[in-house]
């Protein structure tokens, strides 16, 4: 069998130097943070409104820049991914977990091809009483991401749940001081700012909700099961690039390129600013599954409660050909968040 790596000739892709892209992206995530807090205490709702807007994708660059990092396609130098990746995680609440786990567990996701999931989510919400389920639901119908919080809090409070991770409590009762310091801070600053700036996070959440939705169709296994050998026909089948265009391909870079997603799994150290390089000689050569963003739009919003209650569906049909009828989608963020 002819693999990929046959077909195309990779290493022009690995590790590809253009530190100038890098550095921008790192400089606006955080000018974009510090601009867009200070935006939101400013008085007038125009700056407010600007304030949300740019704190919101400055955040949304961080959690995409920490993506970068854990695949090291950022420094050539572990130790400065492995740094400027944990900074951040503290921009983007992902600091909560190590980032070494992190990456330990998105590595495996590209090699095992498979999840590893330790709080299932619609479990979860079935073992709730009656009226708990209705808040909840009623709640991620609104919008709110409310079980993306619910699957952070459980992390932070498993050190004092989960004798196994008690060494973790000390770290956590940190970074909670450091984060609610900060937080208490700027409501003690702005009431107004510390409200908006919650605003900005909730929509931080629902575009990562929302681009991590219909990249996948991966099975979920608990800890410690035998994971099925998968290929990369069975990667790629289960695999789709969600692009805010394919004709104007510079609107993709408001994500980092993350859309790219057939290429990112051709290729996972190819940096974010070549994916659109390797996407187009993957086309060549392979059958690429896209979700266009008028079905991606209408599946996240149709299905925003189905997906809670029935787990991400089905993409494919008994033909193998792609169908989005039953394509709810997955349910929070894979990189920032462990399951």
């Amino acid at each position: 069998m002819v693999t990929i790596s046959e077909k195309i000739d990779v290493s022009p892709y690995l590790h590809r130097d253009k530190p100038f892209w890098n550095t921008v992206a790192i400089i606006y995530t955080f000018m974009g943070y510090l601009g867009g807090i200070t935006l939101l205490i400013l008085p007038g709702i125009e700056l407010n409104v600007l304030g949300v807007i740019l704190l919101t994708h400055s955040l949304l660059i961080s959690a995409y820049l920490s993506h970068e990092l854990m695949h090291g396609s950022i420094f050539k130098k572990r130790h400065l991914n492995v740094t400027f990746g944990k900074v951040m995680l503290l921009f983007n609440g992902g600091c909560y977990y190590r980032f070494e786990t992190l990456t330990l567990l998105h590595i495996a996701h590209h090699v095992d091809r498979a999840d590893i999931i330790t709080f299932d989510i619609p479990q979860a919400i079935q073992k709730q009483p009656h009226i708990v389920q209705q808040i909840i639901l009623v709640l991620e119908w609104l919008y709110f991401p409310v079980t993306a919080f619910w699957s952070r809090w459980q992390w932070i409070i498993s050190p004092w749940r989960n004798l196994e991770r008690r060494e973790e409590r000390l770290r956590t009762i940190i970074i909670l001081a450091i984060r609610g310091g900060m937080f208490a801070y700027l409501g003690l600053i702005s009431p107004k700012a510390l409200l908006l700036y919650f605003l900005s996070y909730i929509g931080m959440i629902t575009v990562l909700r929302w681009m991590d939705a219909f990249q996948h169709t991966y099975e979920g296994f608990p800890p410690g099961t035998k994971l099925p050998k998968r290929n990369r026909a069975h990667e790629q089948i289960n695999t789709f690039s969600n692009l805010f265009s394919q004709r104007y391909s510079w609107l993709n870079l408001l994500l980092l390129n993350f859309g790219y997603h057939n290429a990112h799994h051709t290729v996972m150290k190819c940096p974010w600013h070549s994916l659109h390089e390797l996407n187009k000689e993957l086309i060549k050569h392979e059958n690429i599954r896209y979700v266009s963003l008028r079905e991606q739009f209408i599946n996240y919003h149709r299905f925003r409660i189905t997906r809670l209650i029935k787990g991400q569906g089905e993409a494919i049909d008994n033909n193998g050909n792609p169908t989005f009828e039953k394509f709810y989608g997955a349910i929070d963020v894979s990189f920032l968040t462990v399951y």
